[in-house]
């Protein structure tokens, strides 16, 4: 076997909507329960990385991501050692101050294991103002403004800030300045009031498919969370978005591809075509078009439409018309133009429009490893990990089978998250 690039790594999700429902109304147990067990089982295992989701509204489909992801990693940093914490959190809606705080504490409180998926939010709105929700591109031109003030204020204190003294750290105030910052959006003066981060900066995710995604990760993330269906998409999207990122100075290692895996586990492919016929089976194709219609924007009346013929292509929006997540848009559109039934556009929307595949561990071992030889992947989800019976196929079959192959490394490799993702180094701090 020819020498591999960077292992794989692995991240698996926390926080669930449902375990959370299940304890909240438990006495004996607290509504982090579960996610505790998901996190020692995933650290246990040498899974890199937690994942938290957030939304911020109640809609049709229940509270996912419940609860709030920062605070909810921050207790979970108590009870683990080397795992990664991945908050989402919106730039729509949050002070870039505010965030490099919070932010920091965590990598303070984790010794250097914070990350933030940074998103824009396509909902919420109703709860934070009396305005209508923003334009795309007014919402990635205000995200791009908070990237620069969080990494500023970050960066404020600069190398020998705090030295060790006889019996305490000497604090050098010459070493921790103003960032000054006075733009569209913010006007923040700095510096960051609490010392200097384990990892200098929290890793920086960023989660976005449309123009305007593509952009702001190119500038900003160090990994990239992506909705990439076929290997075809996740060739297009990781040459689109390497390419920029080189345009931008940044070289051609970053940002990294992470997508999420959805994964329908077997022992035999005889197990695996049941499994995937009796979830097509069990289809609520009612409450399906109602999570169609918003996979393009929801702006779309399904209800009255038959399902086995494909929608009228006088029925799709086109994608810059749509407020909200353009990204999905995109994607459900692309399939729609293929010809695909609305009965079958409802099942792919199970999965919101990611990578999905059914098979043995060692076929979806071989679907992985297509990815990550071809040099699109770099980050894999790996759950459900609450699941009993999933977490046996991920813990016994998928990973060692990736391990086995040399794909996924054996160990954590590093005492933060940052080197345990093995990421280039961060560029030199200005003014030093």
């Amino acid at each position: 076997m020819a020498d591999r690039r960077r292992p794989l790594k692995t991240v698996t999700g926390v926080s669930g909507a449902v375990s959370i429902y299940d304890a909240a109304i438990d006495p004996t147990t607290s509504t982090v329960a579960s996610a505790i067990d998901v996190a020692k089982t995933a650290e246990a295992n040498k899974i890199d990385g937690l994942f938290a989701a957030d939304l911020l509204s109640f809609g049709a489909q229940g509270a996912i991501g419940a609860q709030e992801p920062l605070i909810f990693l921050a207790a979970l940093s108590a009870v683990t050692t080397h795992v990664g914490l991945i908050a989402t959190v919106t730039t729509t809606f949050h002070h870039p101050f505010n965030l490099a705080r919070l932010f920091g504490t965590l990598d303070h409180v984790s010794n250097g294991r914070a990350a933030w998926n940074a998103v824009t939010s396509s909902l919420g709105e109703e709860n934070y103002s009396d305005l209508d929700l923003p334009s795309p591109e007014e919402r990635y031109a205000r995200a791009a403004e908070s990237l620069e003030v969080v990494n500023a204020l970050f960066d404020s204190w600069k190398p020998g800030a705090l030295i060790r003294g006889e019996g305490s750290a000497v604090l050098d105030p010459s070493r921790v300045v103003p960032i000054e910052h006075r733009g569209k959006y913010f006007t923040v003066q700095g510096p960051l009031n609490i010392p200097s981060l384990p990892q200098r900066r929290p890793v920086q995710f960023q989660a976005g498919q449309s123009a305007g995604g593509i952009e702001l990760g190119a500038r900003f993330a160090e990994v990239v969370f992506t909705s990439l269906a076929t290997f075809e998409d996740a060739v297009t999207y990781t040459k689109t978005i390497r390419a920029r990122a080189a345009e931008l100075g940044r070289g051609d290692e970053l940002p990294l591809i992470f997508s999420s895996f959805h994964a329908t586990y077997g022992a035999t492919e005889a197990e695996v075509e049941r499994l995937v016929r009796e979830a097509e089976e069990s289809t609520d194709f009612d409450a399906g078009r109602t999570r169609l219609a918003d996979m393009f924007g929801g702006g779309v009346d399904f209800s009255e439409l038959p399902l086995d013929r494909p929608i009228p292509e006088s029925l799709l929006p086109d994608p810059s018309s749509v407020n909200r997540r353009r990204g999905r848009v995109e994607i459900f559109g692309k399939l729609a133009s293929q010809g695909k039934t609305l009965r079958e556009l409802i099942i792919a929307s199970k999965d919101t429009g990611h990578w999905a595949a059914a098979g043995t561990p060692e076929q979806l071992a071989d679907a992985i490893e297509e990815r990550y030889d071809a040099g699109v992947l770099d980050v894999i989800t790996l759950g459900d990990l609450a699941d009993p019976r999933t977490r046996d196929f991920v813990t016994n079959g998928l990973l060692p089978e990736l391990r086995k192959r040399g794909i996924v490394g054996s160990d954590y490799v590093g005492g933060t998250f940052r080197e345990n993702l093995e990421l280039p180094p961060l560029p030199p701090v200005s003014g030093v």
